[in-house]
This record gives structure tokens, C-alpha cells and sequence, in this order.
């Protein structure tokens, strides 16, 4: 008899993204709680903001079939210089929350059909 190997296989989803590397985020909040975050988007400023990126985020590990509201965190995110991993700030205005929104409601729409 020969050996059985048993293969789990995980990805074939029925989900219809892609399955690439996700980048994943560490944000820590006032309370010092870390928390794992997914790179859902990154997002390319466009016209007054052209030279910034921004990054999508969600909490990494929800289950995307799950009805529960996910809070999406947007954040600008800047390079280092040095080549580590960069820093996120906080987006200050409307116009470029607006922007993300805009930009998310067009992803969204794609991952619908």
C-alpha cells in the first residue's frame, strides 16, 4: 500500500479575489494594543496630491463572508528614506478622504461583478 498523502487545500476559495501576497500592518492603539491589519489598497494620490500614497486597511483575519461592519482605516503613508517600513499619518483633510473614498467605492464596484 502506498502512503497517503493528504494535501489541505486552503486556497481554492470560493472567493473570487486573488489570492497574492497581502502585506499586513501592525498598528498599536493608545492603549499600546497591537493590532494586525490587512493592506487592502494602496492608493496613489492624484492631482494635488499626486506625490503622496495613501494604504486602505482592515483588520486582518475577519471573515469576509461575515455581515459585521468592518471599520476601513485610511491613512497616508510615507516613506522612509532608509527603506524600513513606513510611517502612517493620519489623513487631515476632506478632499483627500474624499479622494479614498472615491477611489474605494470604483474598487469596490469591481470586486461586485
Amino acid at each position: 500500500m502506498g502512503e497517503h498523502h493528504h494535501h489541505d487545500h486552503d486556497h481554492d476559495c470560493q472567493c473570487n479575489h486573488d489570492h497574492h501576497e497581502h502585506d499586513f500592518i501592525t498598528l498599536v492603539d493608545e492603549e499600546g494594543n497591537e493590532a494586525l491589519y490587512e493592506i487592502l489598497l494602496t492608493i496613489d494620490g492624484e492631482e494635488e496630491f499626486a506625490n503622496k500614497q495613501y494604504v486602505l486597511l482592515y483588520p486582518a483575519g475577519i471573515d469576509e463572508d461575515d455581515d459585521t461592519e468592518v471599520d476601513l482605516l485610511a491613512y497616508e503613508y510615507i516613506e522612509s528614506a532608509s527603506g524600513t517600513e513606513g510611517e502612517l499619518k493620519n489623513i487631515e483633510t476632506d478632499a483627500e478622504w474624499d479622494m479614498i473614498e472615491e477611489v474605494f467605492n470604483t474598487f469596490a464596484a469591481e470586486q461586485e461583478e
